[in-house]
């Protein structure tokens, strides 16, 4: 195997996007999945890429919007040199407003929105459309948004992988260390960056001696509906994502306390019923697929990157439960700009130690 500059651990998305922001950069890249690209919830149905609400900034919220608005960019570059559709769209995002209550809230976030995103996308109360997709909305209005997206997981990954190769990185399966080789002994120990999920996140526990975070199980499906060039919906916990392969997701649990991880029950059943009766296109679209997968969650409840505590030359970038693809961008850059050229614009929240 080839010497490198940075070797990745992982091919989930935060692995694969740095793999490619740092070949893009001019890096040698290794990419080492140990079972499948996608194997975790990167390999999921939803691939929402949705904004927090403009209001009570903080860093984590100022790091997801500034990714959302790369996104555009990022996988146009990926869609250039892997010549593959990522499934990327900057559709929007329609959230029906129940009471009055709910719309005066809306309404002040419409001025946090317009100081807080500085006119790259907008966040207003409009009338709910009567078009077929959208749900009925209890005061006929609804909260549009121009800044979510959508990404589908698994052809974004694929995407990926053609892009790091095309570069002349490499991409291999069925490693789970990294191989004496690819550190390259006569150039230094070189970087490795462990993008490794939930069982990173148990290997950092262990090696650390305190939990700093754990799996998520969650549950999602997929209907057929043609609906491509529709707003994604969002109600009630309950993501409805139409890509560009003339699929539906609807998505998704969060359980904590599960028996069998990869493996659906009645929860995924009564999640599509909601979805049904959310949204009227989805009343006779039939299932084709139903997932179940464990996304690693930091004990910080941001992503976590940075140096990995104690082991010199290492790195961690985990921890993107539920917003990962929509992250992916910036994680990418900075990690990027930590290990190619030792900035460090970790903000703060986001490192290992805070998750301790």
């Amino acid at each position: 195997m080839a010497t490198a500059d940075v070797t990745v651990m992982g091919g989930g998305i935060f692995g694969l996007a740095i793999g490619w922001e740092c070949a893009r950069r001019g890096a040698r890249v290794v990419l080492c999945e140990a079972e499948r690209i996608g194997a975790g919830p990167s390999g999921g149905l939803v691939g929402a890429l949705a904004p927090h609400v403009p209001e009570q900034w903080n860093a984590k919220k100022a790091f997801q919007f500034e990714s959302l608005v790369m996104a555009e960019g990022f996988w146009a570059g990926v869609r250039a040199a892997s010549g593959r559709d990522p499934g990327y769209a900057r559709t929007g995002r329609l959230q029906p407003l129940a009471d009055a209550a709910a719309v005066e809230l809306a309404r002040g976030r419409e001025a946090g929105a317009a100081a807080l995103w500085r006119g790259r996308a907008e966040w207003r109360v409009v009338k709910a459309p009567a078009d077929g997709w959208a749900p009925e909305s209890p005061t006929g209005l609804c909260v549009e948004d121009t800044l979510t997206a959508r990404l589908h997981p698994r052809d974004a990954g694929t995407a990926l992988v053609a892009a790091i190769r095309a570069l002349g990185g490499v991409v291999e399966v069925g490693v789970s260390e990294p191989p004496a080789g690819v550190l390259g002994q006569q150039r230094g120990p070189g970087a490795v960056i462990w993008a490794t999920g939930t069982a990173g996140l148990a290997a950092l526990s262990a090696d650390l001696g305190r939990v700093v975070g754990s799996g998520v199980k969650g549950q999602s499906a997929r209907l057929a509906c043609e609906a491509r060039q529709r707003p994604q919906l969002f109600a009630d916990g309950l993501h409805v994502v139409p890509h560009h392969d003339g699929t539906v997701a609807v998505g998704s649990t969060a359980e904590r306390d599960f028996d069998a991880p990869g493996t659906t029950d009645g929860q995924i059943e009564a999640l599509i019923d909601r979805a049904r009766a959310l949204c009227p296109a989805l009343r006779d679209a039939p299932v084709i697929e139903r997932w179940a997968g464990v996304r690693p969650r930091a004990r910080s409840l941001a992503p976590m990157l940075g140096a990995w505590p104690g082991r010199a030359g290492h790195f961690v970038a985990n921890g993107g439960f539920k917003i990962g693809f929509g992250m992916a961008p910036k994680v990418a850059e900075v990690m990027a700009d930590l290990v190619l050229e030792g900035r460090d614009a970790i903000p703060a929240g986001f490192r290992v130690e805070d998750s301790l």
